[in-house]
């Protein structure tokens, strides 16, 4: 088969976060939060993809896929990959990072291994707290069972009357989602922690009166989060969406998680209640919701356990100019987040607030962080100037969000649209209009590969082009028209916009080196996405791989292409950076025989974002800006050797070392860690000519048996 499972290709990334959670040279409250993205990550897993294949499973589908496994089959290999990576999760934690956090004085405890002085604050904070909080539940014919809504962690008690003792019932107690779901505890030398849940199972003699307790277990439910929705025109999305957040609580079970020592009783009264296959059951041998140990990192002050603090390089000016504006009438400027401050384009935005030269803003929103700095400053300007802004209901998880923010703007004086029926908006577009001192009405534009979140620009790898070229700004315009009033022009160059023609231009993009290839002359691809998932896209690079294309992919998650078979991908490498930042930003380098290109954007060569979203990818005009993405980002990521690694033809990745045919880990100055040498050169440490030759790797050999 020439194609990779798009679901087993994408736990084989959450794989990639395991191990960053297992690599002992991470410290170690990093390694935590590595474990607890893992979770998180497994949860959106659960809810959206396994949901869905469960569905078209009990709709009657059975064709298989380019891949070639069958719903059914695909559901057995999924089920099989995530019980093994849930042990290796919680071996990770009871064998690894609780002893470590343990040896350097931060402690999760158990309620038997607290002091005297623990057990009173906790017996404390039960009464003040928690016991207020609290609906203990027993299912008989006049209480059914509670409706546990998603992932709320619950505890599920065995209880057994005392004047009746031959029957038991079910009591459930839903954990408070008001408290914190790792308590601190009071200390002098050592920071502790103990769960909530504990503290729940702990305290059920007090609600449960009458009754004694047989067992009790922590559970939790993931259920369908997929949102379908009735749409008919835009204004009514709003309300739709609405509605649908409301509808998502009474979405079916998916998965049901609960500690592996729970009594048999307790796990099949659960199971049959929330009409789950056995499958669908998850034993865990530690705390139910490994993500909330997040809270661990984020409540810990202990600097030498984490990341080493680094200050983003800020936008500095030229002395010839007044302004940001004023620069960009000489020359584009190019950021690379975190590694330069996002500062810039916050101030890009919030100058043109308080400027009176500008009279016009245009800004998408896709997911924006809840203490946006942008959509105040939009709010503001709406009272002076055209401000219009479009906003994406539908950004999975940020629905609620988003909704709010719209209604904000709207009252403000905002122009709200809510983008194209059918298609998400998701391109990266800011446009101003500008009467400039010399008498001169300009545009000027930032178009980006991330949101526009100053949170997330602190840990999301994206790029930023800043410009006022007339082409690229008036294209920028044009799209924003398309937006607003499905104006479409006849094309929308130079940028590539889906649905209309990005994928048109991506093919032809890819066929155009493989003609390069047969003629001669210099052809290389170096593509940097997301995810690789389109057939057409895939079936491109085989041929361009075919003509003698070199090509090389760096696809941080899901990749269905198969490297490395005979005669079909031998010239193509993909590989996968997986470290402190999430590498978010998507850029598409052609040599195009001498003439290289390169293209920025939103959009990674997946099927939604090629025909059902509004994206946008846009050239990099300015000779020297390319340079500095050629030779200075790409070629740090195709050096690194510490966070890369290699997919191989099975559809399993190795460390990139392993794929050069060392034995060992590289060490000392060998050792090459891309996102940590781009922090050197951002704080002037480090240098381009620094940056290694990027070695060859070796094939794998793979038995018949590994291949899929």
């Amino acid at each position: 088969m020439y194609y990779i499972n798009r679901e087993l290709s994408w736990l084989a990334f959450n794989r990639r976060v395991l191990e960053e959670a297992q690599d002992a040279a991470n410290p170690a409250l990093e390694r935590v939060k590595f474990l607890s993205i893992t979770a998180s990550n497994l949860d959106e897993f659960f809810e959206v993809r396994v949901a869905g294949l469960v569905q078209q499973i009990e709709d009657g589908y059975t064709e298989a896929g380019p891949d070639g496994l069958t719903l059914l089959q695909e559901r057995d290999r999924l089920s099989a990959e995530t019980h093994v990576f849930v042990d290796d999760q919680y071996r990770c934690w009871n064998e690894q990072l609780r002893p470590l956090l343990s040896e350097n004085g931060v402690r999760v405890l158990g309620i038997d291994e607290l002091d005297s002085n623990a057990r009173a604050f906790v017996e404390g904070y039960c009464e003040r707290e928690l016991d207020l909080l609290l609906t203990p539940v027993t299912v008989d014919p006049a209480h059914p069972f509670p409706r546990v809504i998603n992932k709320a962690l619950c505890v599920a008690f065995l209880l057994r009357r005392r004047r009746r003792s031959s029957m038991t019932y079910t009591g459930v107690v839903t954990v408070p989602r008001a408290l914190p779901r790792l308590v601190r505890l009071p200390s002098e030398s050592t920071v502790d922690f103990i769960f909530l849940a504990d503290l729940v199972a702990h305290h059920a003699s007090r609600m449960y009166h009458g009754y004694d307790i047989v067992s009790s277990a922590a559970f939790r439910v993931t259920r369908n989060s997929n949102l379908y929705l009735a749409e008919e025109e835009s204004r009514s999305l709003l309300d739709s969406v609405r509605t649908e957040l409301h509808n998502r609580r009474k979405g079916d079970a998916v998965r049901l998680e609960i500690e592996s020592e729970a009594d048999p009783e307790i796990v099949e009264r659960l199971r049959k209640n929330f009409e789950i296959e056995p499958w669908q059951v998850f034993p865990v041998n530690g705390p139910v919701n490994l993500s909330r140990l997040f809270n661990i990192y984020d409540q810990t002050d202990r600097p030498e356990l984490k990341d080493k603090p680094f200050q983003p390089r800020e936008l500095r000016l030229t002395a010839k100019s007044q302004d940001l504006f004023e620069e960009l009438r000489r020359h584009d400027i190019l950021l690379h987040h975190p590694y330069d401050s996002y500062d810039a384009v916050l101030s890009f935005i919030e100058s043109a607030a308080e400027d009176d030269r500008v009279v016009s803003i245009k800004q998408t929103l896709y997911r924006t962080s809840e203490h946006s700095a942008i959509v105040p400053a939009l709010m503001s300007a709406a009272e002076k100037k055209e401000v219009t802004a479009v906003v994406e209901l539908k950004a999975r998880f940020d629905e609620a969000s988003n909704i709010r923010w719209a209604r904000d703007l709207e009252d403000a004086g905002v122009q709200v649209f809510y983008g194209l029926v059918g298609l998400k908006t998701h391109c990266k577009l800011s446009l101003l209009v500008r009467h400039d001192p010399d008498g001169v009405t300009r545009r000027y534009a930032h178009l980006g590969t991330g949101n526009y979140n100053a949170t997330t620009a602190r840990i999301y790898t994206d790029l930023s082009l800043f410009t006022a070229d007339p082409e690229i700004t008036g294209a920028v315009h044009d799209v924003f028209s398309f937006l607003t009033a499905y104006a479409e022009h006849p094309n929308y160059d130079p940028l590539l916009v889906s649905p209309l023609d990005l994928a048109e231009h991506c093919l032809a993009l890819i066929a155009r080196e493989a003609e390069h290839a047969r003629h001669g002359r210099p052809a290389r691809i170096i593509a940097k996405m997301n995810a690789l998932l389109d057939k057409n896209i895939v079936m491109a690079l085989y041929r361009a791989s075919q003509a003698g294309v070199k090509i090389d992919l760096i696809v941080r998650g899901i990749c269905s292409l198969r490297p490395g078979i005979r005669g079909v991908s031998d010239h193509i490498r993909v590989r996968s950076i997986v470290g402190r930042f999430l590498e978010h930003s998507r850029i598409y380098y052609f040599a195009n025989g001498g003439s290289e290109e390169i293209y920025l954007g939103s959009a990674d060569w997946m099927p939604r974002n090629l025909y059902d979203r509004v994206e946008v990818l846009f050239p990099v005009k300015d000779a020297l800006l390319r340079e500095r993405i050629r030779q200075e980002i790409l070629e740090t990521y195709l050096a690194d050797n510490r966070k890369a690694r290699i997919l191989q033809k099975d559809g399993t990745y190795i460390r990139a070392w392993r794929a050069q045919g060392k034995r060992k880990p590289p060490a000392g100055a060998a050792a090459f860690n891309s996102q940590e040498f781009l922090i050197g050169l951002a704080e002037g440490k480090r240098s381009p000519e620094e940056i290694p030759a990027v070695p060859a790797t070796r094939p794998r050999r793979t038995t018949a048996g590994r291949e899929r």
